[in-house]
């Protein structure tokens, strides 16, 4: 069903709700990483804010500010200072 207004909400292909914050954290993989923002986060994924995406794998690891966790993830999509990203199942570790 559509609001009133008709906007179709984006967050309604989602299977869990995400929070929207804006906490730091680093993207890291085996050739560098890089300092983002995270826009949004839930136990699934995350919208993170970086400076451009092009460089960055499909893969790698997300290190946040919440609670210093670490956790594995893959890009679902991408735009120009922006990407999607799930977290991989078991990949969830603190930072030590």
């Amino acid at each position: 069903m559509l609001p009133k207004n008709g906007a179709i909400r984006v967050d309604e292909k989602r299977k869990v709700t995400r929070r929207r914050i804006l906490k730091s954290g680093m993207i890291e993989f085996a050739h560098g990483g890089y300092s983002c923002a995270i826009r949004n986060f839930s136990e699934n994924g995350a919208a993170l804010d970086v400076p451009y995406t092009h460089h960055i794998p499909d893969e790698f690891e997300l290190v946040t500010e919440i609670g210093q966790v670490r956790r594995r993830c893959r890009v679902t999509w991408r735009k120009e200072n922006r990407l999607g990203v799930e977290f991989l199942p078991g990949s969830t570790s603190q930072v030590r």
